[in-house]
């Protein structure tokens, strides 16, 4: 707790998942005034709710979900848990919902994760079948010594015949690059703890008796096998926006449109000692003072703002981080011409395309996530996620014609019957919307230890640390920059280790307490 006479302040770039709690967070925990800086006029970073004449659109979709205690329980202190037991119209709750997603692929329906169920093997047929067991055998006979890039980190968990039936397009569908090109790294936080034995494993499960009621925790499952979440009603922003305008209760401060353009050293000291802002609307700047910097803000635009005072051996570093952008279209649907058998709409909240002639890579069904996201429940609201760079042809392509691909790719593939069955249609663009494993990111630990030397410079959430972070795991790294704070501690090691490999193994979690420090669990391949 800060004793001195004088108000202290911390600055904090970006008001997304790591910013609000860390905003949160200083206000409960400290009496360090808190002021958060956003570029843009949205709260919530890329969990962010987007809104489209009534109807809601999840960037990404994001099960609010984390085997962390701490984590959930400052969720539901923020939205609490609806309970179909109690008679409320509440709209500040969190709904349970069912995980159910799958793989289209050959333009049939898969299990996702993969199953060893007689619909998988029947859609796989026996030749391929075949394939995908010898190959795993060899596998782990045979396991690759030294594990030099995903490809080598999915082969050793899945064998080579299933990595390249459902990993292998897909995840270069995402990344635009290669397996080869892309450090295992990235394999070790998204989809640690499962392997084709954890997934048979999962399908004996299935078989014996279970719990009357299962907690909604699930720490025995493996994170990417979880088949219930939270998740907020109005969508993932209003756990951001009532996050919000609780710190402005507290009197902490939120900036929109706000984008910090240079970083201010200390003449004597390794520390930041201001800021300036641009607003981006009339380009006006000013500069602010503070006694600590947390940061979210992309590392590249980060070193940016240092204005050559980062040695150049670093910017190159920085120069070289790249980042793969995300684009949503939003299409208000008629109906799915894909239906359950009983000619309801299909209970999927997101489907992955497999399928190799179309672009798409993730389908939406927003209804499933939860029913208040969409204005007229008889229509069918859906979100067709591309994976892009800043620029490409996706990227640019204009709003109308980006709805016509789309549609045309929904007819192609079959998820719809005609053209006619669209009614409306909504882009939204999200650049840096995934650190990538790839570029300079071999040499990111080299410009991490030069950042981590400012003392009161804290480095947290998905950019700021250049690290595929869930919301949780965002959440745990502003929670461990405050308890540095708080506790005077310079070292940032406690921060790092949180979503990583060597320091964390799901199968043997130990909850740690918000006074020790806590870690999380990856998600795999949710983008959440």
């Amino acid at each position: 707790m800060n004793t001195n006479t004088k108000q202290k302040t911390a600055l904090i770039i970006g008001a997304g998942p790591a910013g609000l709690t860390a905003a949160l967070e200083l206000l409960e925990k400290t009496d360090i005034t808190p002021i958060i800086l956003e570029m843009s006029d949205k709260i919530g970073g890329i969990s962010r709710t987007e809104i489209y004449k009534g109807n809601r659109i999840d960037i990404g979709g994001h099960r609010f979900f984390s085997k962390s205690d701490t984590v959930m329980n400052w969720w539901q202190k923020i939205l609490p848990i609806e309970h179909s037991s109690v008679s409320e119209n509440a709209t500040k709750r969190m709904l349970v919902r069912k995980r159910l997603s799958r793989i289209y692929f050959l333009r049939k329906f898969f299990d996702y994760p993969i199953s060893l169920s007689t619909n998988t093997l029947k859609n796989l047929g026996v030749i391929r079948t075949t394939k995908i067991i010898t190959s795993y055998i060899h596998t782990r006979l045979f396991p690759i010594a030294r594990e030099k890039n995903l490809e080598d980190f999915f082969i050793n968990r899945f064998g080579k015949e299933l990595y390249k039936t459902f990993f292998q397009k897909y995840t270069e569908k995402v990344w635009g690059v290669s397996c080869k090109k892309i450090q295992p790294e990235w394999g070790a936080q998204r989809i640690k703890g499962i392997s084709l034995t954890k997934i048979i494993q999962h399908a004996t499960q299935k078989w014996l008796p279970k719990k009357e009621i299962e907690d909604i925790r699930q720490k025995t499952t493996e994170t990417s096998l979880i088949g219930r979440f939270l998740y907020p009603k109005l969508g993932p922003g209003q756990m951001w926006e009532e996050t919000a305008r609780i710190v402005r209760q507290r009197g902490g401060k939120i900036r929109m449109k706000k984008k910090v353009v240079e970083i201010g050293l200390h003449p004597e000291r390794k520390k930041i000692s201001t800021i300036v802002i641009e607003d981006t609307e009339t380009g006006e700047r000013e500069v602010l003072k503070g006694d600590y910097l947390l940061s979210t803000m992309p590392i590249k635009d980060l070193v940016n703002a240092w204005k050559g005072k980062v040695p150049k051996s670093l910017q190159k570093i920085g120069e070289g981080l790249v980042y793969r952008d995300f684009l949503t279209v939003g299409l208000l649907l008629k109906k799915l011409k894909v239906q359950e058998k009983n000619g309801e709409r299909i209970r999927d909240n997101w489907i992955y395309i497999q399928e190799p002639d179309v672009k798409v890579g993730r389908l939406q069904i927003f209804n499933n996530w939860s029913p208040y996201l969409v204005q007229n429940a008889k229509t069918t609201w859906v979100g067709l996620e591309y994976f892009c760079d800043e620029g490409d042809e996706i990227w640019t392509r204009n709003d109308e014609r980006m709805k016509k691909f789309a549609t045309e790719e929904m007819l192609r593939i079959g998820m719809i019957e005609n053209t006619s069955d669209v009614l409306d249609g909504v882009i939204i663009r999200t650049p840096k919307a995934y650190p990538a494993y790839f570029g300079s990111y071999d040499q990111l630990q080299k410009l991490i230890d030069f950042l981590s030397g400012y003392e009161n410079l804290f480095l947290m959430g998905r950019n700021g640390m250049h690290r595929y972070n869930n919301q949780d795991h965002s959440m745990l790294s502003a929670m461990e920059c405050v308890k540095n704070i708080a506790e005077g501690r310079t070292d940032k090691e406690n921060i790092w280790n949180i979503n990583i490999e060597k320091e964390y193994h799901e199968e043997k979690f130990q909850e740690q307490t918000p006074e020790r420090g806590a870690e999380s669990p990856a998600l795999a391949k949710e983008f959440s």
